[in-house]
């Protein structure tokens, strides 16, 4: 049986600055599967639909020993991302989607955990949520969803079909402003209990440097956030804590145990440039365990 099961689209990443152009592999997936090969006692599988130019991607990942099931798609994810000399300053565009994941293609899935790394709002259609609840525990990252694209310009955008596909989701990760977008309340504990009114039973909320939220059986779970030791690269960390919460809890762990223990795998990984590469032990370094 697969402990966690991961299903989403690995982008190719245009990084442009004023000094400098690079291409990278990324996305939800890409840093999950990075996150979750380097934690024991796990089985493991990615779910993911790229164009068969950009396997390179799948090769590394399964030279590190990650079993990843490919579902051909015509391409790959594009995404540009282009900066000014402020680096607050971000213009993003698709320059290429992929095909969706439909239940069709599915229909192989099975895990004690599913996670859902959205890139783009129409990455799952409807129909998929309901199918994959039957398969697992449902978890899913709401960014993507609230992402959309007009013409190769990405938009903010609520997600249409919220309701109808929440109903089915065990665990939801959002940040602040994806939690207020989704329910419209600024204040956390409000928000939450609106998600966990449509049915969510684990809602984790990050803050970046403030920590994070999980609210549960009708209780607000305060996670701390421990202190890097130098910030580098802010990439990619909320996926390396929805990796570190959905790993302890298939583990066994309790819902505070889970939290802080995701909360010191983004740590770590605000530390290095790339997907995350640490242990357990570093992990268990952060939270102040011997």
């Amino acid at each position: 049986m697969i402990d966690i099961c991961c299903i989403g689209h690995i982008t190719l990443d245009h990084i442009i600055t004023p000094h400098s152009s690079t291409i990278l592999h990324g996305g939800t997936s890409f840093y999950f599967s990075n996150a979750i090969a380097h934690m024991p006692h796990c089985n493991y599988k990615l779910v993911t639909s790229l164009a068969s130019s950009e396997m390179k991607a799948v090769h590394e990942m399964r030279n590190q020993g990650i079993d990843v099931d490919v579902i051909e798609s015509q391409h790959t994810v594009v995404f540009e991302n282009k900066y000014g000399h402020n680096m607050n300053n971000r213009t993003q565009r698709v320059l290429a989607k992929a095909d969706p994941f439909t239940v069709k293609k599915l229909q192989h899935v099975t895990a004690r955990y599913i996670h859902l790394g959205s890139l783009l709002a129409d990455d799952f259609p409807i129909e998929v949520f309901p199918f994959l609840a039957q398969k697992g525990i449902l978890s899913v990252d709401a960014q993507g969803f609230l992402r959309c694209v007009e013409g190769q310009k990405v938009q903010p955008c609520d997600w249409k079909d919220k309701c109808e596909a929440l109903k089915w989701v065990d665990i939801l990760k959002v940040n602040e402003h994806e939690i207020e977008t989704l329910t419209g309340h600024k204040e956390i504990e409000p928000a939450a209990m609106v998600l966990a009114s449509w049915g969510i039973k684990e809602v984790l909320i990050t803050l970046g440097s403030e920590g994070s939220y999980i609210y549960a059986q009708e209780k607000l779970h305060a996670i701390p956030a421990y202190q890097p030791q130098q910030v580098v690269d802010a990439t990619g960390c909320g996926d390396t804590y929805a990796t570190g919460y959905l790993y302890m809890r298939s583990q066994g762990a309790s819902i505070n145990e889970a939290g802080c223990f995701a909360a010191a795998m983004a740590t770590l990984n605000l530390e290095k440039n790339g997907a995350f590469n640490g242990t357990l032990q570093q992990v268990k370094l952060v939270m102040g365990q011997n």
